[in-house]
């Protein structure tokens, strides 16, 4: 008989993590660009064929995946650092993200969850805050998307003031998910270092 297989130890994904924090920071560059391009004016007055418009959507669609991917890795490590701690199933962590006017509000407590399960020993503490940094990144993102809203013909059409303070918003939710990123895969990476996730058994021993 040999001996019972392991899974391997789980790594903080910081590979994805990397990519993701490059995707935002590319993402705001494309829209600077777009801006420039554009001036102070409702983003609706491209052309559907633009280039400007055509990078923006790539962009904008690249972004969403590769940051879904980092989130969808670190939350399988935060589960298996702090099992019970994580709302809802891994299908459910992805489509908060993607369903509208949901995705306004839903996908924070599932980063807060994430967050505080990546310390380990976080079922057996008492619930922590809400933390700091996430609220701000969160409430950064909200409303730029609010503003981005009012700017595309829903208020004030083409205001130039509300198209900058969107912009500014946009800069700074985009500067606050990279701190949020290497907050995360920084706490997941310490947590394995320590040895807080040991390897499971993958099956029963096999015949040698």
């Amino acid at each position: 008989m040999t001996a019972p297989a392991s899974t391997p130890v789980p790594r903080a994904p910081w590979a994805a993590a990397r990519c993701a924090q490059f995707a935002v920071v590319a993402a705001v560059a494309v829209e600077l660009t777009r801006a420039v391009h554009v001036g102070p004016r409702a983003r609706q007055v491209l052309p559907a064929g633009s280039w400007v418009t055509t990078l923006y959507l790539w962009g904008t669609v690249l972004t969403t995946a590769v940051f879904l991917v980092w989130f969808s890795r670190c939350r399988r490590t935060a589960v298996l650092l702090s099992p019970g701690v994580v709302r809802g199933s891994a299908a459910c962590g992805v489509l908060a993200w993607l369903i509208p006017v949901v995705g306004l509000w839903a996908p924070r407590p599932l980063v807060q969850d994430v967050l505080r399960a990546s310390t380990p020993g976080a079922r057996d503490a008492a619930p922590a805050r809400s933390d700091t940094l996430v609220d701000l990144w969160w409430g950064a993102w909200v409303a730029h998307a609010l503003f981005t809203v009012v700017c595309n013909g829903y208020g004030a059409p083409g205001s130039p003031a509300l198209t900058v303070a969107a912009d500014i918003l946009y800069g700074a939710a985009a500067v606050l998910a990279v701190a949020v990123i290497q907050r995360i895969t920084a706490r997941q990476a310490a947590g394995i270092a320590a040895g807080a996730v040991a390897p499971a058994p993958a099956g029963p021993p096999q015949p040698s």
